[in-house]
């Protein structure tokens, strides 16, 4: 890594904080604690901020509306939810809420530091353009150049939409909500989720990529890396 990165972490929990504070931490790698979401808001409004893990219960309120808060400011800006709240409810909600994963307590500290590693490397920006690779797979997202080993893949608009939100998440899940929120803004008020279904078994079909776009069921999507 070149620039230093900054993580803010929001949990109330001194000892648990103090944990994650010690476990981050690394080369280029800062870690900025904070027990409230008002100290936090103060922190962000900084604009240093990489990655965020949130608690979803707070003294001064609820994370998720400070999730909302978040993404509303900077859509970007990789929120990792960490909390007790368990159930499948509560990770489909806190997922379709915006979150960029979600991690229930109690945790690996080994699992909670790949999640983080995943989310910063999601996305290799190079001179402006957007690209995303991963052994075979090349994916130019702004000059729309989508490679499979030596052969370039021809990809419809909802297509590349689609793989372009998964691999923006690679190895976490990502919602159908969410997916079909940002492939079809073109203010239709119903989607059938059945176009999503097809979506998807075209992306698998046209890149070869059935071991690397990952059913999760009841939830949604992901792309799984060679090293996910």
């Amino acid at each position: 890594m070149s620039q230093t990165e900054q993580l803010l972490i929001v949990e109330d929990d001194t000892m648990l904080n103090n944990g994650l504070c010690k476990a981050l931490k690394g080369d280029n790698r800062q870690v900025i604690s904070c027990d409230t979401i008002g100290d936090a808001r103060d922190q962000l409004s900084l604009g240093t901020v990489s990655l965020i893990i949130l608690d979803i219960n707070l003294p001064d309120g609820n994370g998720l509306d400070f999730l909302k808060e978040i993404k509303a400011v900077d859509s970007n800006l990789p929120v990792i939810l960490l909390t007790a709240n368990d159930t499948d409810r509560d990770i489909v909600n806190g997922l379709n809420q915006g979150a960029d994963d979600y991690i229930t307590k109690p945790f690996s500290l080994a699992v909670l530091k790949a999640r983080v590693d995943a989310q910063l490397r999601k996305v290799v920006k190079n001179n402006g353009s957007e690209c995303f690779v991963d052994g075979e797979y090349s994916f130019d997202f702004e000059h729309i150049k989508i490679m499979v080993g030596a052969d370039s893949i021809e990809l419809s608009k909802t297509e590349l939409k689609t793989l372009h939100i998964l691999v923006l998440n690679a190895n976490n899940t990502v919602s159908r909500d969410k997916i079909i929120d940002y492939v079809w803004t073109d203010g239709l008020e119903y989607v059938d989720e059945n176009a999503l279904s097809v979506t998807i078994k075209r992306l698998r079909d046209k890149l070869s990529c059935k071991d690397r776009i990952k059913t999760v069921y009841g939830i949604g999507y992901s792309w799984v890396t060679i090293d996910g």
